[in-house]
């Protein structure tokens, strides 16, 4: 059987709890909103395939709670994502604030290479908005970030941003990509993902409804 994709890379969703991770997770891998909230409990993680410059590229994008109790938990994933989203609610500017804490724990844990973006959601709420936009945009260029608005409500900048962050990891390894026909499962570490997903399938296949 041929194999459905030539690189698989691991992202990562960062930010306080409420903000809308889950959401933006399940818009873009499943095409669903559900208003509903339910916090996420540890890390839960969705794959999906993009095609970008001729790669076909599987992320395995990895939903990290936010709560305080589980950060020694998630903080043992930073150090084999390629990609972050660092994401806060445009209606808290304490989710905007706790974004430092957040840049500091990535700078830490995570690999001095890993690609980082800055997501403001929620951008459907506008009456309730507490971050200008010009605030993010801000703080994305002192952090050297790409930075979007997103709705996962209305689907807004989603397939955009998630995209975006999988174009700057791919670029980041394209020494390991120039040799992706020959050694890909030694330079990226697939063989180890794979696994991953293969242990999580049954839970996944199991929960098909996607709560926020």
């Amino acid at each position: 059987m041929a194999k459905q994709y030539d690189v698989l890379f691991r992202l990562l969703l960062l930010g306080d709890s409420g903000v809308g991770k889950t959401c933006l997770l399940c818009r873009f891998t499943d095409n669903e909103f559900h208003s509903s909230h339910i916090s996420t409990i540890g890390v839960d993680f969705k794959m999906k395939t993009l095609e970008i410059d001729g790669i076909k590229v599987r992320i395995q994008i990895w939903d990290t709670a936010g709560q305080e109790r589980y950060q020694t938990i998630t903080k043992q994933y930073y150090r084999r994502a390629q990609g972050i989203f660092l994401v806060y609610d445009i209606t808290s500017e304490r989710s905007f604030q706790h974004i430092m804490k957040w840049a500091s724990d990535v700078d830490e844990y995570a690999p001095d290479k890993v690609q980082k973006i800055l997501i403001g959601n929620k951008s459907d709420e506008e009456q309730k908005r507490q971050v200008p936009k010009l605030q993010g945009d801000k703080l994305a260029k002192t952090y050297g970030m790409d930075f979007f608005e997103t709705s996962a409500c209305t689907n807004y900048n989603i397939k955009e941003s998630f995209t975006r962050l999988t174009e700057l990891v791919l670029q980041a390894n394209r020494k390991e990509l120039d040799g992706l026909r020959v050694s890909i499962n030694e330079d990226l570490g697939i063989a180890d993902l794979e696994d991953e997903e293969g242990q999580r399938d049954g839970a996944a296949n199991a929960q098909k409804a996607c709560w926020c």
